[in-house]
């Protein structure tokens, strides 16, 4: 999320009540199906995002609930999902943001940010924003469509924008935003027994529920771990009838 300094007014910062890697968790697999390597090819993740009407993915966990302060319409944001077609398999390409960042400090995240009034559309914003904060230019993205927004906790109304990276681009990510840029196997996120489902009771008595997919060191949790997991149920296809969901 781009987070250069601004003229805006600045909301409240928001940091988690809780460490999110030590809440309890368990297994969210549910009975679900790791993809095929198959499934995971470029040509065969062209075909299953070639319709995106038919696309369904599963709702926040937790509803239309806001940290105090960030209450109100939505501020509108794009990420971009960048699957970078590696010889050894499709990677999906991440960062970790800088520690003094105003909104989602220190976290795993997409290439992405708020959707400015000189984009032409939210797919456009993604690939500004992905410019912006890693240096990968738009001649090496194909871009395969994009998701139905997500809502988060802090405010934003995030659309995952799907795309297809050509190896052989250099980055140069703004030391401002990106301590790092890494890659997660697809195949790593295409597996349910890698999801976890955490609890976090909060001061307030509430309960917060949010899905992780830890990985090699890195935290991936939150929104960014909500997104690749409605990625796996797009790429999964519609469900047999008589299939479990996963929870609300």
């Amino acid at each position: 999320m781009s987070e250069q300094p601004s003229s805006r007014p600045r909301r409240p910062i928001v940091r988690p009540a809780f460490d999110p890697a030590e809440q309890p968790w368990v297994v969210a697999n549910e009975g679900l199906q790791a993809l095929s390597q198959e499934a995971l090819r470029p040509e065969s993740l062209r075909r299953a995002l070639a319709q995106p009407e038919s696309w369904s993915v599963q709702m926040p966990l937790n509803g239309d609930s806001r940290y105090p302060g960030r209450e109100g319409p939505p501020v509108l944001a794009a990420v971009l999902i960048p699957l970078v077609m590696r010889e050894a398999g499709v990677t999906v390409m991440l960062t970790q943001r800088t520690a003094h960042l105003h909104d989602h400090a220190g976290q795993v995240s997409f290439p992405g940010g708020r959707i400015e009034e000189t984009d032409a559309s939210p797919i456009a914003a993604a690939l500004r924003e992905a410019q912006e904060e890693t240096g990968l230019t738009a001649e090496w993205v194909e871009v395969l469509g994009a998701m139905p927004p997500y809502l988060t906790a802090t405010g934003f109304s995030i659309t995952p924008v799907v795309a297809l990276v050509r190896p052989g681009f250099t980055l140069s990510p703004d030391e401002f935003e990106v301590a790092e840029v890494f890659e997660v196997p697809l195949a790593f996120i295409a597996d349910p027994a890698n999801h976890r489902l955490h609890r976090a009771e909060l001061p307030d008595g509430r309960v917060r529920r949010f899905y992780s997919m830890p990985w090699q060191g890195y935290f991936i949790w939150g929104a960014t771990a909500a997104m690749l997991r409605n990625l796996y149920y797009l790429l999964r296809g519609p469900a047999a009838p008589d299939e479990t969901q996963a929870p609300q």
